[in-house]
């Protein structure tokens, strides 16, 4: 697993926003110290970690590293990417900042099975789309319950993990789950 990340990468501290292992994340890049961030990573390893800022100015200890998967330019400045989640990782240390950008050293301990997908996860499926219906219909959100009906659960619960209106310390509570099962709704509840 130690070469699943480099030692050191940019983080790109994001409120209310959530990357998780094979989740796709795109993000509209215009501030100059993250544009410069983006090159950088272009540049070397093409990986970048979300991470959810503090309200002191700090970073959490848990984030997910996610690859470029896709990139546009603007012809106003900006940069449209997609980063596909690779692995979460744990903050060893916060290193110098590089053109304005904030780097860490990565910690991959607990992190193994991030690179497997879950497969099955023996989801309730009938129990969560009626939760899922009930919630969306109070949050005023819209659905395409066909693809939600055929979504294996993984995608499933990674999407709705990252899409819903959660608050930033409940998205990371969701990162910092112990694995996915953690965070599963089986016909038990």
């Amino acid at each position: 697993m130690s070469n699943i990340l480099p030692d050191e990468i940019p983080v790109f501290p994001l409120s209310g926003v959530l990357l998780l292992p094979r989740g796709v994340l795109p993000l509209n890049i215009f501030e100059p110290r993250y544009l410069a961030m983006v090159d950088h990573a272009l540049k070397t390893h093409r990986l970048i970690g979300m991470i959810q800022p503090k309200d002191d100015g700090g970073i959490h200890d848990v984030g997910c590293a996610g690859r470029i998967t896709a990139f546009e330019e603007t012809g106003d400045g900006r940069y449209l990417i997609t980063l596909t989640g690779v692995s979460r990782f744990r903050v060893a240390e916060e290193t110098a900042q590089r053109e304005g950008f904030r780097n860490v050293k990565t910690d991959l301990r607990g992190f193994a099975l991030d690179t497997e997908p879950a497969g099955c996860l023996d989801i309730n499926r009938s129990g969560l789309t009626t939760l899922l219906e009930e919630y969306f219909d109070l949050q005023g959100l819209s659905c395409s319950w066909e693809r939600v009906k055929d979504a294996p659960d993984e995608r499933l619960i990674t999407c709705l993990s990252m899409v819903c209106p959660f608050s930033p310390q409940e998205k990371q509570a969701l990162l910092e789950a112990v694995d996915r099962k953690s965070t599963r709704l089986n016909s038990s509840h």
